[in-house]
């Protein structure tokens, strides 16, 4: 919400600075979010006459002007503007002025060998309007050499305030001095309710014709008012609307406009000529069109409610007025419009047609629905004003609603949720200057809420509104009562993985990114998803229709953003939430990672001594396991299979398992169909782990650590060859041979695999490495011979291998 200092002082009577007027917004809070100095751009330029205009001797469509600048010697400026001529008293620009319009710095220069030094402006150049047919043409009593943005009142600040929703009394001018008036920052003026008299009936009707439907407008009133002059706005008002950053049209869009903004009551008006027959209000038709205002056409649905005559659709209720109907110079009789709409119809025909307007911004928060015919009596005398003519009387449809709402109110509400002891007339007082009425005495008084204060509800609402007038500076720091130590941990499960995770992943070399939590319906199903349950019902985008399945196809996307710039050497990971259905248990959190190129865990790129290997499904799992690792989960008790998603590999992926049934992560090589449909280059590796999937760790019974357990034996290591199927997983021989003799063996590593000469066809050779570490004794070679043949012993049983010769 824009204003400016001087319109604010329309409806303020006020000694008070811009600085106390600001910081009194922000106490209140209304939040003061830019105030911008109009003159600042505006302060080099001054006011001159024009002394003599010459015609240039080198070009037809130039004058060489000699301009008095009320300082000295007149200056000699070049100028093709056509209404430049001797006694015009206009705007100057010297050398080393910027021209905010033109983008420009001004120079002395020779425009057809004659020089110039500076140029008359016009108001384009200045960015005051649009007008460029000529330069500025000032009164001729207007002072020679002085400031033009002083003389004009173009000096006035403007101030921008950041509004929030339940606060629609302060759209308008009028509602923000209110407020600052009961702050104790000035005396608001009133405003003028006297109606206007109407001398004929109105020649057009209204009927509001929604059938058995809920009415989506409650009351509509209209007038006519015959034998105006349409026009430009006068110049106070179209400097207002300029510096609020409108473009003024002609008076009667304008005054809508002014409206708007002054009062917080959007209007319409349609020109009379152009409405055929009388109005209706109804939910359009399917397949209706309309052309804007804005000069867009939009097709219609039968949830959007219009205005509408007998050529159609002549506007979207409370939106966007029509093209066809719309006022231009040519108006001579005008219909007013005020009128009250349904907030929510409003806000959902506005996001659905995309069209956002002023209008809308306050009719989907709420009007104040008392000021209807209020608002229209006084846009009535603005027009007549302005643009003299003949009203009607006013013709209604509908009835305004009823907005009493009665609360009682005890005064002790204050001090209760506060701590601010406040004497009962200090909050009488308070309450009444912003319009609340107050009707008995003791201790509970019964207050009504104005009806320009729909966000108003119960007795906190009412401890609100006093504090934030009275001040929240005189509410005191309080410190909490200390109630003891804090025994239990502060972080949840969640958070505590959540944050090792990131971690983990960090010190592993991977950057975090924080994606979208939509993606497109082709990612979504791509990675398991796409269930119409997922499907958001208003997108930012098509590219951003569906609930995220998994996090790897932002990650991947984001990925190759990277390479197309130059960093194909990428590696990312991220902790949020998926979306397996649209209920609680449906939401997983997960932590996931990719790795594109070169990116392993031991470094990337080119290097003299040997350019790193493209990444593999090996690191993904290392990845995985480091971060499983960290967050608690018994990794030497996990299970490896090969019954990853079809987005992976199916010959470079796994699983690691909890038992049979307990998914803790996937991981492995991204298959080349997943990356050819989201147009992806390879090699690509991720993983996805299920943070919730991992079992809360066993409560401990003290917080002490428990022994530190070392052997002080060296430990023996023995290897073991032996020839299995092809089909054989190294994790199941490995598995079997830890499983041997767990008090003495430590570590079972794979370190080699042989397929070829001296090996059936359909068999292969797995060699281990197992360390075995005695914490007694030193192991005699009986005792390690006895090892041995456990090992070979359990080996043979899980997978049918027989040791090697």
């Amino acid at each position: 919400m824009k204003f400016t200092l001087s319109w604010l002082k329309d409806h303020l009577e006020t000694d008070a600075s811009l600085d106390q007027i600001v910081e009194r917004l922000t106490m209140i809070g209304l939040e003061v979010e830019q105030v911008t100095d109009r003159a600042a751009k505006l302060a080099p330029f001054t006011i001159a006459r024009v002394i003599s205009a010459e015609r240039h001797p080198n070009a037809d469509r130039l004058q060489v002007l000699k301009v008095d600048t009320g300082s000295g010697e007149p200056l000699q400026i070049v100028c093709g503007a056509p209404n430049a001529r001797a006694g015009l008293v206009g705007v100057l620009g010297r050398p080393g002025d910027h021209i905010p319009g033109l983008g420009v710095t001004l120079s002395v220069g020779k425009i057809r060998d004659v020089e110039s030094f500076g140029m008359m402006c016009s108001e384009r150049e200045l960015e005051l309007s649009d007008e460029h047919t000529g330069i500025i043409e000032l009164p001729a009593d207007a002072p020679v050499g002085a400031r033009f943005a002083a003389w004009s009142g173009l000096d006035d600040p403007v101030i921008e305030i950041g509004l929030t929703p339940n606060r629609p009394d302060c759209t308008g001018v009028h509602g923000i001095a209110r407020d600052l008036a009961a702050a104790g920052l000035g005396t608001l003026k009133e405003r003028r309710h006297e109606q206007v008299r109407g001398g004929y009936p109105c020649p057009t009707g209204v009927t509001l014709d929604f059938g058995a439907d809920k009415p989506l407008c409650k009351a509509f009133g209209l007038r006519l008012v015959r034998g105006v002059k349409n026009g430009p706005a006068p110049k106070w008002m179209q400097e207002r609307l300029i510096a609020i950053g409108l473009r003024p049209i002609n008076a009667l869009v304008d005054i809508t406009n002014y409206m708007t903004f002054d009062q917080g009551r959007p209007l319409h008006v349609f020109d009379a000529a152009k409405v055929k027959g009388d109005l209706v209000v109804r939910r359009a038709a399917a397949g209706e069109t309309i052309l804007g205002l804005n000069g867009k056409s939009y097709e219609l649905d039968g949830e959007t409610c219009v205005i509408a005559d007998a050529n159609g659709v002549e506007s979207i209720a409370g939106i966007l007025g029509g093209e066809p109907s719309g006022c231009d110079e040519t108006t001579t009789d005008v219909l007013i419009e005020s009128a009250l709409w349904d907030e929510d119809n409003i806000a959902r025909t506005g996001r659905k047609l995309g069209v956002n307007t002023d209008a809308r911004y306050r009719f989907e928060r709420g009007v104040d629905p008392d000021f209807m015919l209020p608002g229209l009596e006084m846009a009535t005398r603005l027009v007549l004003e302005l643009c003299g003519g003949e009203p009607s009387e006013v013709v209604v449809a509908g009835s305004v609603p009823e907005t009493a709402r009665i609360i009682d109110f005890p005064y002790s509400e204050v001090k209760r949720l506060t701590g601010l002891d406040l004497s009962v007339p200090e909050i009488n007082v308070t309450l009444k200057a912003l319009g609340f009425w107050l009707s008995g005495a003791g201790d509970t008084v019964k207050v009504a809420a104005p009806s320009w204060r729909p966000d108003i509800e119960g007795k906190a609402d009412l401890v609100e509104e006093v504090v934030r007038i009275v001040g929240l500076d005189r509410v005191s720091n309080t410190p909490l009562p200390r109630t003891g130590s804090v025994g239990a941990r502060v972080l949840t499960t969640g958070q505590i993985r959540r944050s090792r995770a990131r971690r983990t992943l960090a010190a592993r070399g991977l950057d975090e990114a924080v994606t979208w939590s939509f993606i497109s319906r082709g990612q979504a199903e791509a990675f398991g998803g796409g269930a119409g349950t997922l499907t958001l019902a208003n997108p930012i985008s098509a590219d951003m229709s569906d609930m995220r399945p998994s996090l790897l196809p932002g990650l991947i996307t984001a990925a190759q953003r990277n390479a197309d710039r130059g960093f194909a050497d990428t590696a990312l990971f991220e902790v949020g939430q998926i979306f397996a259905d649209d209920t609680p248990e449906g939401q997983r959190m997960v932590a996931a990672g990719v790795r594109r190129g070169t990116a392993r865990f031991a470094g990337a790129g080119r290097h003299w001594s040997g350019s790193a290997g493209a990444v593999d499904v090996f690191e993904a799992r290392a990845d995985a396991e480091a971060v499983l690792s960290a967050i608690g989960a018994p990794v030497d008790k996990l299970q490896v299979h090969t019954d990853a998603p079809a987005w992976f590999h199916p010959g470079r992926s796994g699983t690691l398992k909890l038992g049979p049934k307990n998914l803790l992560a996937v991981f492995g090589e991204i298959h080349p169909r997943t990356l050819g449909l989201l147009d992806i280059e390879g090699p690509l590796v991720g993983f996805e782990i299920h943070l919730d999937a991992v079992p809360e760790p066993k409560a401990r019974a003290t917080r002490s650590k428990g022994a530190l357990d070392i052997a002080d034996l060296m430990p023996v290591r023995r290897d073991f060859a032996f020839v299995v199927d092809q089909d054989v997983a190294a994790d199941r021989l490995i598995k079997a041979a830890r499983g041997a003799d767990k008090a003495l063996i430590a570590d079972v590593t794979l370190f080699d695999v042989y397929v070829g000469a001296g090996i059936a066809d359909g068999r292969k050779s797995l060699a281990i490495d197992v360390t075995l570490q005695p914490k007694e004794r030193t192991l005699t070679e009986e005792e390690i011979d006895a090892v041995g043949k456990k090992i070979v012993a359990a080996v043979e049983k899980a997978t049918g291998g027989t040791l090697r010769g």
